[in-house]
């Protein structure tokens, strides 16, 4: 990224934050003082410090004015965003630029912020069990535990080949991995990644990616291929994503569907191949990013389906299981919305409201969501889709949505770059304080 650009991008990010964190006290500045019910104060925990969890913490916090007593429970001291992580892959971020901190949480919103992992929740004692020793107390539970893989997803591929073959979509060290094994490619060589069947985080984060790769590639290996390899039909932004790489990158990717043999993968990492409906490939590197489920700790509470996902309450994203739980983001089986960072956030205000308003007598504003995925394709080439939601008996619904169109000109993606770089820098202000 030049100077200039980059210039352009902070620019944004402070536009944007003004902009992220102005519609946010509009949504929340009506909510009136707390008053606390009983003797003690009431007790939140929440499990994971995402998009989800930090911001449930944050808004609690400070809404109730320490009149309910907030714990997080979050084994990594810094968050890393998967969200916008491709960017790094591409060149276009440092690593460093991912990661965000918990301390203001704990010294200036008064959150009690436990590095620990949550190994069990006891849901008839309302206590959640900390792999460090000792259990939590509360009387509501917010679980937002991100994804998990499911095993045997993608045949010959498990977490301990990922040092082989990185999934890199959990946030953090993976990502600098694969990074790391792209940049090492010999000339001429070949990507080859294999993408999830729906429904999994950020729907169009894989394409992103191989957009992202492709950009590398193209400044330092130009002759090497990218084979994506998708057991799903069709795809997010599938339309644009198809002409952005035959405008950047002409010549540079094949995409295999289920029609060609595309669902029938399995690999090889000690041999680093691929097959492919039975046709082997041989790859310099390979990212496996195998189907997923909700966060253990969903399952080891009691909350999940067949499917693998908590099924929840679209008017207040409380488990149907148990209305002492609030589920968020990912793990979440909520409807039309999709698995993102900025859904989580935005389920995250609305559990946020409905426990205020039970544990304190707050005010009750009806369910409102909103969702906005920005990609990127190549420099200054920016995309994004979105949509609002409403609650209904059934789920949450799309009421209203939008996406870019093919043929845009060349300002107009560069402007959805830059909001979308304001964005960023919105919700990590938003979720941390």
């Amino acid at each position: 990224m030049t100077t200039e650009t980059r210039n352009g991008a902070d620019a944004a990010r402070g536009l944007g934050r003004r902009s992220f964190l102005g519609s946010a006290v509009a949504g929340t500045a009506m909510l009136g003082a707390p008053a606390v019910l009983g003797q003690g104060r009431p007790r939140l925990v929440v499990v994971g410090g995402g998009s989800g969890g930090a911001t449930v913490a944050r808004y609690v916090a400070m809404q109730s004015a320490g009149a309910i007593d907030v714990t997080l429970i979050e084994p990594s001291r810094m968050y890393y965003t998967c969200y916008f992580s491709n960017l790094y892959l591409g060149g276009f971020w440092a690593f460093e630029d991912l990661a965000h901190s918990y301390a203001t949480l704990a010294s200036t919103h008064g959150v009690n912020v436990r590095h620990d992992w949550a190994v069990g929740v006891d849901r008839d004692a309302q206590t959640v069990a900390l792999a460090g020793g000792g259990s939590v107390g509360y009387d509501r539970l917010v679980l937002s535990p991100g994804i998990d893989f499911v095993d045997g997803a993608v045949p010959g591929w498990d977490e301990a080949a990922a040092n082989l073959m990185p999934h890199a979509y959990k946030p953090g060290t993976q990502t600098a991995l694969l990074k790391a094994q792209v940049e090492a490619m010999p000339e001429g060589g070949l990507f080859a990644m294999v993408a999830p069947p729906n429904p999994y985080r950020c729907p169009p984060g894989p394409y992103e990616r191989i957009s992202m790769v492709a950009h590398m590639l193209k400044q330092g290996n130009p002759t090497a291929k990218i084979l994506l390899v998708d057991p799903k039909p069709g795809f997010s932004k599938q339309a644009l994503f198809e002409e952005g790489w035959a405008r950047h990158y002409p010549g540079m990717i094949e995409r295999i569907g289920p029609d060609l043999g595309g669902d029938m993968v399995e690999v090889n990492p000690a041999e680093m191949t691929v097959s492919i409906d039975g046709m082997i490939e041989a790859v310099d590197v390979c990212n496996v990013i195998p189907a997923q489920k909700a966060g253990r700790i969903a399952a080891l509470a009691g909350l999940t389906n067949d499917d693998g996902w908590v099924p929840v309450d679209p008017f207040t994203m409380k488990a149907r299981a148990d209305a002492a739980i609030h589920v968020l983001g990912d793990a979440s089986q909520q409807g039309d919305m999709p698995k993102s960072g900025y859904s989580a956030n935005s389920q995250a205000k609305v559990a946020a409201n409905v426990i205020r308003h039970e544990l304190t007598d707050a005010r009750l504003f009806p369910a409102r969501y909103a969702n906005t995925c920005w990609s990127l394709i190549a420099p200054e080439d920016g995309v994004k889709v979105g949509a609002s939601y409403e609650a209904t008996e059934e789920k949450i619904a799309s009421v209203d949505s939008f996406i870019s169109q093919p043929g845009e000109d060349a300002e107009l993606r560069a402007e959805t770059y830059r909001e979308s770089i304001g964005w960023y820098n919105g919700i990590v202000a938003d979720m941390f304080g």
